[in-house]
């Protein structure tokens, strides 16, 4: 089945827009993605027709924005194959639901057990483990990557051991675009009984995220880079490991009874989520999947692939070009060095030509010090973009060279 990218497109107010006189073409789509009209509409439709608190209030608006805000809870647990409604937790991203998890099965850790993570994390899925053996003596161990980028699944199982408690991974890396196995990993984790937990920040938006089928624990995203609100994102985890950790956060909502000496806390989801929540997120959250899930995902993985392929194919052409990560099963990132320029160079230049890319370490500054880079420049795509905007980009490399001859 055929791609219809200009239809797709149409719904995104913002792609129509110039950038200093040139066309936009949006490629830091990994940074976060544009949110098409349905969900700028959800937003628009929240606040202007049912803005009021959740679960509490004793009125009609009241019990209009608590129908539409657990609706999106039923649309997210049946996008993610969640068995359970309640496995579903709203966090403020991906950074937040590591963390959640971090401080409550944290809490469980003791020294002599070990935490595994990879060479390819973002910051939010390393210092937060970090911080969690500091506080409970665990040991961190890290299973490293070859040069490509791709794990080294024979060290991975070297450092399986019956003192692993749990295993934190990227499903995607952002840096390098590597798409890990997993579905793998995680079969191996529970051979040695530790939990897994997938970010999946930059998973999520490129389909058929089936929780039960990866067999992890708990699975984290943020809704802004899956055409989502920012400020918005989801914890899924098994009910029956977060039924049992101590809880984070205190505050209302989350409780059963209290007293001046003591408190009892509720049940899922709300032991969980304190505090009045995001809740035109939520709704924007909920829209922004049922717009994805409509979606032909098989030829929308296609269309990507080919943007992926005709992007590398433009980059072995152009000399003085190096694309960092190379991986066989990537999405479409790519990762790049020009002859030697500064990436903050190169993405000053392609901004003045209406190039949106992002530059630097990517939150990834452990995976740029293995690959003996002080970072890169980063485009990467998603479903709105398509051939032209890679020539765009590759008109504005070729200036750049020239600039910076």
């Amino acid at each position: 089945m055929s791609f219809d990218v200009a239809a797709i497109r149409a719904q995104f107010p913002l792609l129509q827009r110039d950038v200093g006189g040139k066309p936009l073409a949006y490629l830091d789509n990994a940074a976060t993605t544009q949110k098409p009209q349905a969900v700028i509409d959800a937003l628009i439709d929240f606040y202007t027709q049912c803005n009021a608190n959740v679960h509490r209030g004793a009125h009609h608006l009241s019990d209009e924005a608590t129908r539409r805000y657990e609706k999106s809870r039923d649309i997210m647990a049946q996008f993610l194959n969640a068995q359970h409604r309640e496995e579903v937790i709203w966090t403020s991203g991906t950074t937040e639901a590591i963390n959640l998890v971090a401080n409550g099965v944290g809490q469980l850790f003791k020294a002599g057990d070990e935490i595994i993570v990879t060479e390819l994390e973002h910051h939010a899925n390393l210092v937060t483990w970090q911080q969690a053996c500091k506080r409970s003596g665990a040991t961190l161990k890290i299973c490293p990557i070859f040069d490509t980028g791709e794990l080294d699944i024979d060290a991975f199982d070297a450092l399986l051991s019956e003192n692993t408690r749990l295993v934190a991974l990227p499903h995607v890396s952002n840096a390098l675009g590597t798409i890990n196995p997993i579905a793998h990993i995680s079969k191996k984790a529970k051979q040695k009984g530790a939990w897994v937990l997938v970010d999946g920040a930059q998973g999520i938006a490129h389909g058929d995220v089936d929780v039960q089928e990866i067999g992890c624990d708990f699975y984290v995203f943020s809704g802004h880079k899956l055409f989502g609100p920012t400020g918005i994102g989801v914890l899924w985890g098994r009910k029956e490991l977060l039924e049992i950790w101590p809880v984070w956060q205190t505050g209302g909502e989350m409780i059963s009874d209290v007293n001046y000496q003591n408190a009892t806390w509720g049940d899922l989801p709300n032991r969980l989520e304190a505090g009045t929540p995001n809740i035109a997120g939520v709704i924007g959250l909920g829209a922004a999947v049922t717009w994805f899930s409509a979606l032909d995902m098989k030829a929308m993985q296609a269309h990507e692939q080919d943007l992926l392929e005709y992007a590398t194919n433009c980059a072995h052409k152009l000399e003085g070009m190096r694309i960092v990560g190379t991986a066989p099963n990537k999405i479409g990132v790519m990762s790049f060095q020009l002859d030697n320029a500064h990436p903050a160079d190169i993405g000053f230049i392609l901004d003045k030509q209406g190039v949106a890319i992002r530059t630097g370490d990517n939150c990834a500054q452990p995976l740029m010090k293995r690959l003996g880079l002080p970072g890169t420049a980063r485009a990467s795509f998603s479903i709105y973009n398509t051939r032209k905007d890679i020539d765009q980009l590759f008109e504005a490399l070729k200036k750049a060279k020239q600039m910076l001859a």
